[in-house]
């Protein structure tokens, strides 16, 4: 009898589309489910070894782990596990590999990002909005070129969008970073304290991970610092932003406008205050869904399962449980 794989909520379905799942049909039984977890039968689960999470859509808990008693690796897209009980998949002896292989949302994050902050500059919602409407409307938008980008974080996602804000839009760059977070690869942008970074810049773009320091960071004291008309771009976490406060800033000032990709809690709730703010472009943390992007990871955890059934998985692909 063959190990059972279940790939939980592909809902796009292009995770179960790769091909590279039939190199793997003659070792491992593959089951594509999208249910909750919570409405599958034990009896469908209870023989799975080998599970795959799309992201944080499957909280995997104690009590997921406990109607999985074979249960021995989990394979996931991206690079955190913000999702996972970490000290159950411990006590479980289950092992959890990392998507950090990846190259695509290198390229599909920092794309999204100056597509939001172009979109909000050039008031394309309120455009859009008018001329489906019949109506011609006068509007005067913003350049790019001179103006100070601020990011937040200067990881793989930060670094690139530097990159890309100093050669394609002769942007002037600043960057505010925890010690830890900066990957160095851009030693040529300015470093500087946080409240300067948001007094100083027209666009300040978040690419921090979440973590308990970053949590809460952009509050409602230094969304208020921010210069007169700026913008902000969240396509990192959305519980990075007071939301509440954020909603405040755009509505009374000072920012002018904003484009989010990620909230606290997804999907966005129906009576969000964002909804109603026209000068906010937002977006169902599309981000990284790009058909690049499920490729990829779909590719990459097809080699790693077949590199654990094979005894050669990396131990720098596991998460560390200790």
């Amino acid at each position: 009898m063959k190990p059972l794989l279940i790939i939980l909520d592909d809902w796009e379905g292009r995770i179960s589309n790769s091909s590279c799942w039939n190199r793997l049909t003659d070792i491992v039984e593959i089951k594509f489910v999208n249910e909750p977890i919570a409405k599958i039968s034990n009896s469908e689960i209870e023989h799975a070894e080998f599970l795959m999470a799309i992201r944080e859509r499957t909280p995997l808990t104690e009590q997921v782990f406990s109607r999985l008693p074979q249960l021995k690796l989990i394979l996931q897209t991206g690079g955190h596990a913000y999702h996972i009980d970490k000290e159950a998949a411990r006590r479980h002896g289950i092992a959890v590999a990392l998507g950090r292989r990846g190259k695509a949302p290198l390229v599909s994050v920092p794309e999204l990002t100056f597509a939001m902050i172009l979109g909000v500059l050039h008031l394309l919602p309120q455009a859009h909005s008018a001329m489906h409407a019949g109506q011609w409307p006068l509007l005067t938008g913003r350049t790019l070129s001179n103006r100070r980008l601020g990011i937040l974080g200067m990881g793989r996602y930060g670094s690139r969008v530097a990159q890309i804000a100093t050669t394609a839009f002769n942007m002037n760059v600043v960057a505010w970073d925890r010690p830890e977070g900066s990957h160095g690869s851009s030693e040529a942008i300015a470093r500087l304290p946080l409240d300067q970074v948001l007094e100083t810049s027209d666009v300040v773009s978040i690419h921090l991970r979440l973590s308990k320091e970053s949590t809460g960071l952009m509050n409602a004291e230094r969304l208020q610092k921010m210069k007169q008309g700026a913008i902000l771009i969240n396509t990192a976490r959305g519980a990075i932003v007071d939301e509440n406060a954020l909603a405040e800033a755009l509505a009374k000032g000072p920012l002018a406008g904003a484009g989010l990709d990620v909230f606290t809690h997804e999907p966005l709730a129906a009576d969000s205050p964002f909804r109603s703010l026209e000068n906010v472009i937002l977006t169902p943390h599309i981000g990284w869904t790009v058909e690049e992007v499920f490729e990829e990871f779909a590719q990459i955890a097809c080699s790693q399962l077949s590199e654990y059934l094979h005894g050669t998985l990396p131990a720098s692909d596991l998460l560390p449980l200790v």
